[in-house]
Parts: structure tokens; sequence; C-alpha cells
């Protein structure tokens, strides 16, 4: 559905070495799996369409994504609108008894877990294993050599007012439901200079059981790991990666992956505000006492030798698309549970997207209807063409940076009939500040004068520089033109800034048309 004939970002660098991130966007909570001689990662999707993103790889430098376990969100009548920082929190990825499972927290409802024969499907549909507030970063563990099955998880003190422990139950084998009322394994209360304890993965090696488990927060903290003999423990615990005096903040949170040489390799994030959660690779290794060691030392590396595994060409998550028959990419997921008509297939190429009548016009933050993919980590050019065939009076559709704060470049119909190209913003509202209509929200504004676009045609494009630093422009027939101010993205509580596509209309009756998208493409720009 897309075409890439490049990868716009690579953390290969051709010389039988990497370079950290491995996956520069945010592709938040990372877990990864071996299967034979693949490797197979999931992600956080929070509140986004389609979730559980679903990366393949041979080398765990080199991925591709090859789909999505959860096609909607439930219970779907709460997923009808954005809810941008709330939905599937930190999956476990697991291979078990010929299928694949991923167990997830959504902090609002529960703990589920959905499965699937092959890493394409199909995939169940959600089961909820314990329902509560506050039960986050699910993993479950069947146990080999008893043939008995575990779950842990931690909390979110936001809905159950509960931080800093794991809980472990015993968990039938068959993963339908939990054998006990659950207990404390791993109270982060009772370890001097520990807090935020979450998002275990539990192991067995050795005869050990293993918890690896951040802790200290998103952006400054650590990574642990802990050991008992008895999955309800006692646990002991060392920090086995942390900061130190790279440029890595807060390394922490993923998953351990054998290979079949022997080695042994951790992906994790780390959080870089607008961009989200990227992820890097660091080696690991086993000390004389039993314990891992990750990275340098416990340090993050930078660049460093690619695993013992056979070559792979350079490759990464798509991110152009030309839309061919009106179908979009795997990259691509909505801001809520999409409803029929949204996207409209057709003969040729190129999105073509309806322009949803809506009471919520000027704020793209309220809107389901918004497809989106990853801002990329790396400095880009953004671009795509747009056609406007809506006749509805404020008609509009465009190109979006949009989190907390938004901006975007588009078209409109005016009441005169005439395409105008469009730039507007909004801001976020500081906390503390008086409340406004939109709650935390400043309402959209322009942030140029707007002017006719010829033919109701535009091509729209985004320079993201350092720091999420973004400056619009368009050309609709003078060559290219800069639009306003630059724009600094901001991300979400925990999702990072995203691009996005969008048609909108003003309430009313009848069919307001619709806007096409052509030839969306990101590329690479060299660093300063």
């Amino acid at each position: 559905m897309s075409s890439q004939s490049a990868p716009a970002f690579t953390a290969d660098l051709g010389d039988g070495t990497y370079r950290n991130p491995v996956l520069n966007a945010d592709w938040s909570d990372p877990d990864l799996i071996r299967v034979g001689d693949d490797y197979y990662m999931t992600a956080s999707s929070f509140g986004r369409v389609p979730g559980l993103p679903l990366l393949h790889s041979r080398d765990l430098v080199n991925w591709t994504l090859v789909g999505h376990a959860l096609q909607l969100l439930e219970p779907a009548k709460e997923f009808r609108t954005p809810r941008h920082d709330c939905g599937v929190w930190a999956p476990a990825l697991r291979h078990h008894d010929d299928r694949f499972w991923i167990f997830w927290g959504d902090p609002d409802h529960g703990i589920y877990q959905v499965n699937a024969p092959e890493i394409r499907g199909p995939w169940t549909r959600p089961h909820l294993l314990k329902e509560g507030k506050g039960l986050i970063d699910a993993c479950p563990l069947w146990d080999d050599e008893t043939g008995e099955a575990y779950l842990v998880h931690a909390w979110a003190k936001s809905r159950s007012g509960i931080k800093n422990r794991l809980t472990g139950h015993r968990m039938r084998p068959d993963a339908t439901g939990l054998l006990d009322e659950g207990k404390v394994i791993v109270d982060g209360d009772r370890i001097p200079g520990w807090f935020t304890l979450e998002g275990p993965k539990l192991y067995r090696h050795d005869g050990w059981f293993w918890i690896f488990a951040p802790a200290g927060g998103v952006a400054t903290g650590w990574q642990g790991a802990f050991r008992s003999r008895g999955f309800f423990g006692p646990y002991e615990e060392r920090i086995v990666l942390e900061q130190g005096d790279t440029d890595v903040n807060g390394p922490h949170q993923g998953g351990w992956v054998r290979t079949p040489s022997g080695e042994h390799w951790f992906a994790h994030f780390q959080e870089k505000g607008a961009y989200g959660r990227v992820v890097h690779l660091q080696p690991m290794r086993w000390d004389t006492d039993g314990w891992p060691v990750l990275g340098d030392e416990g340090t993050p590396v930078d660049v460093h030798k690619k695993p013992d595994l056979p070559p792979q060409p350079p490759s990464a998550p798509a991110t152009d698309d030309d839309f061919p028959g009106g179908r979009f990419g795997r990259q691509w997921q909505w801001t809520a549970n999409p409803q029929h008509g949204w996207a409209t297939r057709h003969a040729g190429d190129g999105l073509r997207l309806t322009c949803v009548r809506t009471a919520d016009l000027d704020d793209l933050r309220k809107l389901p209807n918004v497809l989106t993919q990853r801002l990329p980590g790396t400095p880009a050019t953004v671009e795509v063409e747009l056609a406007l065939s809506g006749e509805a009076p404020g008609a509009r559709a465009g190109l979006a940076v949009l989190g907390d704060a938004f901006s975007w470049i588009g078209l409109q119909r005016g009441t005169d009939g005439e395409v105008h190209l469009v730039h507007r913003f909004a801001e976020t509202v500081a906390m503390g500040a008086p409340p406004t209509p939109l709650g935390q929200w400043g309402r959209e504004r322009d942030a140029a004068h707007p002017r006719v676009a010829p033919e109701g045609r535009a091509r729209l494009r985004v320079e993201v520089g350092e720091g999420a630093r973004c400056r619009f422009s368009y050309e609709v027939g003078e060559g290219w033109q800069p639009s306003g101010p630059v724009f600094a993205a901001t991300p979400w509580r925990w999702v990072g800034a995203l691009l996005g596509l969008f048609a909108l209309a003003p309430p009313g009756g009848g069919h307001a048309g619709a806007a096409t998208f052509t030839q969306f493409r990101i590329t690479a720009r060299p660093t300063s």
C-alpha cells in the first residue's frame, strides 16, 4: 500500500555497526521476542487505531512494520472520540503453544490479551483478563519447567491511588483468567531511592524468575532487574542501565532477547519530548554473579557492532505513501475508532477523505477522523499534494503537526465559493491559567493571511528541524512560499507529536464533499 525506495532513516551504518536509536520515532514501551530466525516487536499505541503495531526484523537493527494486532479499541463506544493518552499502555509480546500473544493494561478498564497463530493474524478480539482501574504494564510467563503460568502488572496512581508496586498472579495456562487475587511481589517503596516502579517484563533464566522493570520516571529513570527463586519472591534487585555521563536520558523499559549464537540484547526507549519515545538497542551480558550487564558496563552505547546475525538490507518502517486505490499504508492510524466512509476507495492513486461534518471544526485535538503517523525523530521534510473538492462553505483539509498544541496548513472553501490557502495553529494553555472554553487548550487562529489557491489545489510542506521546530510552506503555482512563524511541535502527555491529514466541514445537511491527498513523502534532511 505504500511506496518507499529507501528508508528516510536507518540505524545501519553499512560497515557492520549501528547507531542508536534503531527506531528514531515514537515506538513507545517496546517489547520484543525471537521466533526461529525472526524478531518481532510491539509498542504502545495508546488511543490510535489500528493499535498494537507489529514490527519485524532479522538483525535487530533494520525493522519493518508488518501490521497491527488490534483493529478496534474496546470498549468501542468509549473510543469513538480521541483519548490520546489512554488505551493501550506498555504491551508484552510473547510466543507460546504455537501462538503469538500480546498482553497490555488499559488504565481505565483493566488487563487485556489478544492472540494469533501467525504474527500477521488473524488476531482474536481483546479478552479482558482482569478488570479494574489503574492496572497497567501486564506481562505473562509460561514456565516450561513446571507447566504453570503467571502474570505480573504495575499500577497507575492516577486511576488507582497505587504506584511503585508490582503485583503477581497465577494464571490459567490458556490465559482466559487468573487463579488468585494477586500479591505484591515487589514493593518499590521498600527499596531506598526507588520510585515509579513500572513496566515489568517477566522471564525465566538460569533457575531464577527475572523481572526487568524500570523506575525513576519516564524522562529521568533507570532500568532495574529483579530475581527470585520463586515467582512470589522475595526478589533482590540491581540497577542494570542508567544514563551515566551519556546524553541518553531515562534509558529504560523494554525487552530482552537471545540470538541463536548465544548473544543477548535489550531494546528500550528514550523519551525525547515531541519526538516521543525512540528505541535503542543495547548489548547485554551476564556477570560472574549471574546478573545482567547492559550497554557499556551499564550505560547506553551510541555506535556498536551489530548482532551476530545474517546481514540484512537497510530498512525502516514505511513513511511515504502514494495511496493506490485510495488505500493508506500500515504507518497510518486514526485518532479514534474509525467510521465507515471517512476514506473511500477508487480506481486511481490518492487518499480521498470525506469532509466530515463536525461542531469541533476549529480543534483538531478533539477529532477522531484525523489520519496520523509518527513525527520523524530526525530532521526531515514532509510534503503532500492536496486538492479540495468540498463545496460546502467552510469545508477544509490539510496537513497538520498535532500534539497538545497544533498547527496545520491546507485549503478552505470560502463563503464566496473560492478556495483559499490557509495556515492556522492553536497553543497549549499553561496549567494553572484561568480556564478557557477549551479547557487547557487555546483556540485555533491564523498563523498567516489566507490567499486564493487557484483550481483548489496546493502542495504543502513542513520542514522539521532540530528540536521539532517546524517551518510551513506551500506552492500554488508560483514556487514554494514560506508561511507563518516557526511552530514548536509539542507532545501529548505520553505520546509524541503526530503528522496528520484531515478533511472537515461545518455542521449541516447533505454531503460536504471530499479532499484528495497525493504523493505523501518524508525526506531526511542533513543535520546542522
